[in-house]
């Protein structure tokens, strides 16, 4: 790509360049050469002029660059994006077994070298999210590599996060390529179905990212008393339900999502007394069910982003310390607590952390029994440690 527009970065400022990192902060740059427009290949090169990586240009956006890939010879085009989805495709068809699940993760952002492209396979239908400049300006190749590669046959956009507003871009969705895809889609997971509304739902329609500890829940739920927080479209309450529980207790704010739960409970073929369905904001049903009285065997708090950034950090902390102090005081002598938290501004030692204060607020002991992270179609680079956005505990009252 001759005559490409380049960007050179202040000295020093090469360095996580060097260690593979993907993104370059408008901070960093020192000289843009040329006129790059929203989405264009530029290379960046070091304060001494040595190459360090092909990027797409973002004009507006804070992280002003994001690296399609750092050899010299592997210019942005259909054949580098061919390669890196086909070998996304080849990660999956090795790390989960097709009888797992017919809804997974195909290209999972930076993590699979595509930075700002998400695509999420509910049987045969696909979900798009582009959320940056790079892939806007590639959507075309990209949807119909996609095409090809997937195996799908109905395909939709979900490209309406606010992500996609930080890089200057319009939200947008609707169904691609002209296919039908416009209603929820029945999947399998751990043989439990669901239904995804991929069209209206949260994200692309389901949180893909907790399969396994969906699965690690149902082993544990057996005989016991279950609350499930942000229950979402039911992903643990049905899996606790599979794995025995006693009863399940499912809070959400959004009457939609619990409409959801209460088809997918519905389409299982559960017992009708073992679930209750509570529209209310968590942070008063945990207070409420306290003044009740209630205690429960085993507690999940999956709640919603609350730290995009680390700049949120100390709100969002605030917000994991009230939730959790709340749901120990309802847990039982060596009843069990999973608690989430899906902020990639959250570290993982600094929620172990916050856990920690609120288990000492609420004079409750924890034994630590077990990390959770996301499923394996949601790789984590070991030089993009953002990747590691999901990170749950295990916690044992003692």
């Amino acid at each position: 790509m001759s005559g490409a527009p380049k960007l050179t970065l202040k000295p020093g400022r090469e360095r996580s360049l060097l260690r593979r990192h993907p993104w370059v902060f408008s901070g960093a740059i020192a000289k843009v050469h040329g006129s790059p427009q929203s989405g264009d290949s530029v290379e960046v090169r070091s304060a001494d002029g040595g190459f360090l990586a092909w990027a797409a240009y973002s004009p507006v956006s804070q992280i002003r660059a994001r690296v399609w890939s750092h050899e010299e010879n592997e210019v942005p085009g259909p054949e580098l994006f061919r390669r890196k989805i086909e070998a996304a495709l080849a990660l999956r068809r090795a790390a989960i077994p097709p009888e797992t699940t017919d809804a997974l993760r195909l290209v999972h952002g930076e993590s699979d070298g595509l930075p700002g492209l998400i695509a999420d396979r509910y049987a045969g239908t696909l979900v798009v999210q582009i959320l940056s400049a790079g892939c806007e300006r590639w959507r075309d190749t990209l949807i119909e590599i996609l095409r090809e590669t997937s195996a799908c046959e109905k395909f939709y956009e979900r490209s309406d996060a606010e992500a996609r507003k930080l890089e200057g871009l319009v939200p947008t969705a609707g169904p691609l390529l002209d296919s039908a895809a416009d209603g929820p889609v029945r999947i399998v997971e751990n043989g439990i179905e669901y239904e995804v509304e991929f069209a209206a739902g949260q994200k692309t329609g389901f949180y893909l990212d907790q399969r396994d500890n969906r699965r690690r829940a149902r082993s544990l739920a057996g005989g016991r008393e279950v609350l499930d927080c942000f229950c979402y479209s039911g992903g643990f309450s049905l899996s606790a339900l599979a794995g025995g529980a006693r009863s399940v207790l499912a809070v959400d704010s959004s009457a939609p999502a619990l409409a959801s739960a209460r088809r997918n409970f519905a389409l299982n073929g559960f017992e009708a007394g073992r679930a209750e369905w509570l529209e209310a904001d968590v942070f008063g049903a945990l207070r409420t069910l306290r003044r009740e009285g209630r205690q429960f065997d085993f507690i999940v708090l999956d709640p919603p982003k609350f730290a995009p950034t680390p700049k949120d950090a100390a709100r969002a902390a605030r917000g994991y310390k009230d939730i959790n102090l709340n749901a120990l005081k309802l847990l039982r002598p060596e009843g069990l607590l999973a608690t989430f938290s899906c902020s990639g501004g959250i570290s993982p030692e600094l929620f172990q952390k916050i856990v920690a204060g609120a288990a000492a607020d609420a004079g409750v002991p924890l034994l630590l029994r077990e990390r959770y992270g996301a499923a394996p179609d949601h790789p984590v680079r070991i030089e993009f440690p953002e990747g590691e956005y999901l990170k749950g505990l295990l916690l044992e009252r003692r």
